[in-house]
């Protein structure tokens, strides 16, 4: 087996090495012609070479490989098969990242009986984009983009109209697609309706006020309203080294190793700062918010969501949500949907809480959501923050739901323009993740 070296990346050399591999054991196996598809998308880097073609059925774009192949296959360019040991490592992220409900529990969200209709422009839009340095400046178009990127799925909607739909590494337009951070938007957008619901009363009550198992934990003495704007002040560390707060959180409740709920927070109970007084991104308040939540509705966030938000949407597909031991939906991450779903999630926003005459999500509570609460300066990164929202930091209305290793939604409510990107990034700070900022950045330019 050819190993890399030892503290280094995929560097050149090695990656030669395991094309050279690839492509002796699939000549022994296959003959000749069965080379040059599978490793022109095996050996692509991106800059180095195109990548096997797309075939397009019914306007979506379809391959079986994709850029840096060595990260997510085997030598014979087979994607290996996912199971709860193996599923967070990058070797085995496409398999898992698209069928995360069936490796981990889960409860679903059910579409309802007529999905609204998707229109489809006859011919994808000449997409022209100046490339993040990270991969590579210059003038790139889409092509370039799926040959340097590792999306599994990247799709562009305008109002009801389909711009362009692609999936790489073998996915496809049927498969459910993890959120990671995203669905924190999503768990927002339903806090908004319990308030309009009459369910939850005041953001400046505490957590414990709408869910008593709370009482006596620093988080449960955190007004709504800090939670939601990631400023509780309770200590959290989320670096994503594998030793961190987000790891512990995680094997407490996706992982089941605690009871969840106020047994999964306790080992997160030292105050550093009051309420307001300081942001800093933690997972771990978006689980106090699903806490709240599901104890404010009275029943499974996952039918909450399906009542209130799914089947009004006029989804196509079942959704899922990752739960605890207890059953509660985690909602800091888990959410997983099909990319024109996740479109329809991002058009709702766009559309101000609206389908057709009818407000799904009160409007005002839209505009607190994508408002910036918390500035660039303060949040120390690219953008702004709102409501377990991302808000761009020229402040023109945009936003984005943004989840770990390339999760995106972006939206841009004066164009109705919406982009859904899903990927398999191997690295958590991964800055290749600029490139599909700038991407974006070009389809507004175009149809924007």
């Amino acid at each position: 087996m050819i190993r890399p070296p030892a503290g280094r990346g995929l560097d050149n050399k090695y990656r030669l090495m395991l094309c050279f591999r690839m492509h002796t054991n699939i000549t022994r196996r296959h003959g000749l012609l069965a080379l040059p598809a599978l490793l022109l998308g095996a050996c692509a880097t991106g800059a180095d070479a195109p990548g096997m073609a797309f075939t397009f059925r019914d306007g979506i774009g379809r391959r079986a490989a994709g850029p840096m192949m060595w990260n997510y296959a085997d030598p014979l360019g087979n994607i290996p098969r996912a199971d709860r040991q193996s599923w967070w490592r990058t070797s085995h992220s496409v398999d898992s990242y698209s069928r995360l409900d069936e490796i981990l529990p889960a409860r679903l969200s059910r579409r309802g009986d007529t999905p609204a209709p998707w229109q489809r422009t006859p011919r994808e839009p000449d997409i022209a984009y100046m490339g993040a340095p990270a991969l590579g400046a210059g003038r790139h178009r889409l092509a370039d983009y799926m040959d340097r990127n590792p999306a599994t799925g990247l799709l562009v909607a305008q109002d009801d109209v389909i711009q362009l739909e692609r999936y790489q590494y073998g996915r496809s337009d049927t498969q459910r697609m993890t959120s990671f951070s995203m669905a924190k938007t999503v768990i927002a957008m339903m806090v908004g309706i319990a308030v309009a619901d009459g369910r939850i009363v005041s953001l400046d009550a505490p957590a414990e006020a709408y869910a008593p198992t709370l009482r006596g934990l620093e988080y449960g003495a955190t007004p709504l309203r800090h939670l939601l704007t990631m400023s509780s002040g309770v200590q959290f560390r989320e670096e994503y080294d594998g030793n961190d707060d987000t790891a512990r959180l995680s094997r407490a409740t996706i992982g089941q190793q605690s009871a969840g709920g106020a047994a999964a927070l306790s080992q997160f109970n030292t105050r550093i700062a009051a309420p307001g007084a300081r942001w800093y991104y933690a997972s771990s308040e978006t689980y106090v918010l699903a806490v709240v939540l599901r104890a404010a509705v009275r029943m499974p966030i996952a039918d909450y969501f399906a009542d209130r938000i799914w089947r009004p949407i006029g989804a196509e597909a079942d959704a899922s949500w990752l739960i605890d031991r207890s059953g509660l939906e985690v909602g800091y991450m888990g959410l997983q949907a099909t990319l024109r779903d996740y479109a329809k999630l991002g058009l709702l926003m766009a559309r101000g809480g609206r389908v057709g005459q009818r407000a799904v999500i009160p409007a005002e509570w839209v505009s607190e959501m994508t408002r910036m609460h918390i500035s660039p300066g303060r949040v120390g990164r690219f953008y702004g923050y709102g409501y377990q929202t991302w808000i761009f930091p020229q402040d023109d209305g945009s936003f984005a739901f943004l989840g770990v290793r390339g999760q995106t939604i972006f939206v841009h409510p004066a164009s109705r323009l919406v982009m859904v990107h899903t990927a398999v990034r191997p690295d958590p700070r991964d800055p290749g993740g600029a490139d599909a900022t700038a991407f974006w950045r070009g389809v507004r330019a175009t149809l924007g």
